[in-house]
């Protein structure tokens, strides 16, 4: 998705005020100078970045003025890459390194969360160290059952719902949790919210830096989905979900959603743009996650929720790029 989200941004942005330079990042990490030349894939893939393109050196970073860091999970949205930009002394869109990386480890999120008063379904951590020993290993599995089921079991640090799984029997767990601890060694067992509808908003920061929610949107299955729950390929790849904007809710419960996410932004340190999502459920609003850097195509939820608020697409790029050059690297 990051490949997608870069040529549709690189597409909007306007070249009277800069000259646009892409770069990809390839799977086994070399930096490359990439056209984005992905037409004609093949409907229900995604494109990748090639490895056999020039390299992109640091020194050419360091002659960069802004980067906009499309990237989502690992290495990407979690405060490693603004790390390095902030010691090249580039200037980027999005949060700092401690929002970046508390934003990507849900565990750290729901800390934050906690501390800043908002509402979120009960979770139990499951360190490597606790798995590894039997005696550990049982005690954390009793806390889990003790959630009750169903449960949600989830990479502590992955993006797109990878490794997720609904488990509804506690004979599964363990499985459920191996299977997480494939993309991350540390793991994040969720209850389930009952009766939940997938809400979610945007955040931008105003030029003078203040927080600004936009219209809440829904999350929609197909009524004949086979998926258990919103995952990859229910919100990538085999068009079973749609995005609904503005969500179809009270307008008390949209406020309390605004209310909510401007919160979340502020408790976790975001600096320029967050998507917040939350659960409505038979007991009430509660928080879901925060994603620092979220899904940035034309279509995607972020763009839209601010399309529908009357900022449009290439306007956002530009605010975003605008916010990003007025703020310093270092501390601030």
């Amino acid at each position: 998705m990051s490949c997608l989200t870069a040529r549709n941004v690189v597409a909007v942005v306007d070249r009277e005020a800069f000259d646009v330079l892409t770069v990809g990042i390839t799977t086994d990490g070399a930096w490359v100078r990439d056209p984005m030349d992905w037409d004609g894939l093949e409907a229900g893939t995604l494109p990748s970045v090639a490895p056999d393109l020039p390299p992109f050196s640091w020194d050419d970073l360091r002659d960069v003025d802004v980067v906009f860091p499309l990237l989502h999970g690992p290495w990407g949205e979690d405060g490693t890459i603004q790390g390095l930009l902030e010691m090249a002394g580039v200037r980027y869109v999005g949060a700092g390194v401690l929002a970046s990386a508390a934003g990507m480890d849900k565990p750290f999120t729901k800390s934050l969360f906690s501390a800043g008063g908002l509402p979120q379904v009960p979770h139990v951590t499951v360190l490597p160290q606790q798995w590894a020993d039997p005696a550990g290993r049982e005690r954390v599995l009793d806390r889990v059952r003790a959630l009750g089921m169903p449960v949600f079991v989830k990479p502590s640090r992955a993006g797109s719902s990878s490794g997720v799984t609904k488990v509804d029997h506690a004979d599964d767990l363990e499985a459920a949790v191996e299977s997480a601890r494939a993309f991350d060694p540390k793991v994040v067992v969720e209850a389930a919210a009952r009766g939940k509808r997938e809400l979610e908003v945007g955040v931008i920061q105003r030029p003078d830096g203040t927080p600004w929610a936009s219209v809440v949107g829904e999350v929609v299955q197909a009524p004949d989905s086979q998926h258990a729950f919103y995952d990859f390929e229910a919100k990538y790849l085999d068009g079973t979900s749609s995005n609904v904007v503005p969500a179809d809710v009270p307008d008390s419960v949209a406020e309390q959603v605004r209310t909510y996410a401007v919160q979340a932004f502020a408790a976790l340190g975001c600096e320029g743009l967050a998507r917040v999502d939350f659960f409505l459920t038979d007991d009430g609003l509660v928080i879901n996650e925060i994603n620092t850097m979220p899904g940035f195509t034309s279509t995607s939820m972020f763009p839209v929720l601010w399309q529908a608020t009357g900022v449009d697409y290439a306007e956002l790029v530009g605010r975003l790029l605008d916010l990003a050059l007025e703020r310093p690297v270092g501390l601030r």
